[in-house]
């Protein structure tokens, strides 16, 4: 009988400025080569998966902090970062998307390059880094939750040039999950705040 192999290492993805890509074990310098992909750790579905209310407010918990303070930092109601954390990664500050977002707030490494994020699996970076970036965009869409929510999952010019929320079934959809998954907090009381 044969088992199928189960990989628990991680592996990296680089490409040099001649192209030479190169699968390895190791971290290389970000100075030669750029990272492409991560590959070994769970997507953020994976992550979902089995997803308790219970398990994942202790996985929650373990970050309250960090929002609190970096809600108050960039102004941004905390339940809203919250329920955005929730919808992106179910709190797994390990996980990758499909498109290589990564961590809590599932940051494109671009965008997390750009926010001065240099480990995006580093819950604090990623949550500093993440709650920068959607304040940008409620300050871009003048405070339209539902705007910024579309521009943080589609891109900032993807709404600009459809002019509201893009007709993207993913970008409907994850707006009106965030959305919902917020109201669930705002409803809660303050010693249930997952």
């Amino acid at each position: 009988m044969c088992l199928p192999l189960q990989i628990h290492a991680e592996f990296y993805v680089y490409k040099e400025n001649d192209g030479t890509s190169w699968i390895t074990d190791r971290k290389m310098p970000q100075e030669k080569y750029t990272l492409m992909a991560t590959i070994g750790r769970p997507t953020a579905v994976v992550s979902c998966r089995r997803m308790t209310p219970s398990k994942l407010a202790k996985r929650a918990s373990s970050y309250a902090d960090a929002i609190e303070a970096y809600s108050i930092a960039y102004e941004v109601d905390p339940k809203l970062v919250k329920a955005i954390i929730a919808i992106e990664s179910c709190f797994d500050r390990k996980a990758v998307s499909s498109v290589g977002a990564r961590g809590l707030m599932q940051l494109m490494p671009a965008t997390a390059k750009e926010l001065g994020v240099k480990d995006s699996f580093d819950a604090n970076q990623n949550i500093r880094g993440g709650i920068k970036y959607f304040s940008q965009m409620l300050t871009r869409f003048n405070d339209n939750t539902e705007l910024a929510l579309a521009a943080y999952n589609a891109g900032p010019n993807a709404v600009e040039k459809y002019g509201g929320i893009p007709p993207y079934a993913e970008t409907k959809g994850y707006v009106k999950k965030v959305l919902k998954r917020y109201a669930n907090y705002v409803t809660k009381s303050s010693t249930a705040a997952y």
